[in-house]
């Protein structure tokens, strides 16, 4: 078998996307045949890997998984977690193949996470440069002006100085004590929506992702999964510009 980057065969075996892959390479924690890897290494299913002293069982037949989760408050999204706290990987139930988060959400926010074995599928999804649409049913515990609503339409400048992208907003419920949006984004910064409403004094009382691209969560219970339909799969792809 001819030896491929080590980064792409750790995303195609479901270890992580191929950039997290490169964070493991870098820290020293990918062995390959006894040696530390570096960036730029290859390698193939002849070669012994280890990953954090786990060897890494490597094929290319390996089944493509495609799966929606509906996450509940409370979880990580991580694969594990240090402070021992619940992580979204313990509801994926009766999958074999092990499967990562494209992108990710914060322990405490809900709905729709997508996970994948598909290295170059997540990348896709995920890399900025594809603005691939993410839609939230957030609410607040008050109400929200019209300037406010403008802000959040045109840009909001964050804690750390960067500008959010025009997102488009609409209101679903508005009193004086309480307000629902829906608010779609085309980025995807770290705890962006709760960002963006703190910068402008708005407290979030519950947010939850309803659609990622053309996928929508739908009428998927919390904290249970199903696989993407091909047809949603391929719809994925297209939002992506995946040729």
């Amino acid at each position: 078998m001819e030896k491929i980057r080590l980064q792409k065969i750790l995303s195609e075996s479901g270890i992580c996307s191929r950039r997290k892959a490169e964070e493991l390479i870098n820290s020293g924690r990918v062995i390959v045949n006894g040696k530390p890897a570096k960036l730029g290494d290859k390698a193939n299913d002849k070669d012994v890997i280890l990953v954090d002293g786990e060897r890494l069982k490597y094929t290319k037949k390996r089944k493509k998984l495609y799966i929606m989760l509906n996450k509940p408050r409370g979880y990580v999204t991580t694969m594990s977690d240090e402070l021992d706290r619940k992580c979204v990987t313990e509801l994926l139930t009766g999958i074999d193949e092990r499967v990562y988060p494209i992108g990710r959400l914060d322990r405490n926010s809900e709905g729709l996470l997508l996970f994948t074995n598909d290295g170059n599928f997540a990348n896709n999804i995920m890399h900025p440069s594809k603005h691939v649409s993410k839609t939230y049913r957030v609410t607040l515990h008050s109400a929200v002006s019209e300037q406010q609503l403008i802000t959040l339409q045109n840009g909001v400048k964050l804690d750390d100085g960067t500008v959010t992208l025009p997102a488009t907003v609409s209101v679903e419920v508005a009193s004086a004590e309480r307000t629902v949006l829906r608010i779609t984004i085309h980025e995807g910064k770290n705890r962006q929506i709760r960002r963006m409403c703190e910068s402008l004094g708005l407290e979030v009382a519950r947010l939850r992702r309803t659609s990622i691209g053309p996928v929508k969560l739908g009428m998927l219970k919390p904290g249970t999964w199903r696989e993407l339909t091909s047809e949603e799969v391929r719809a994925l792809r297209n939002a992506a510009g995946e040729k």
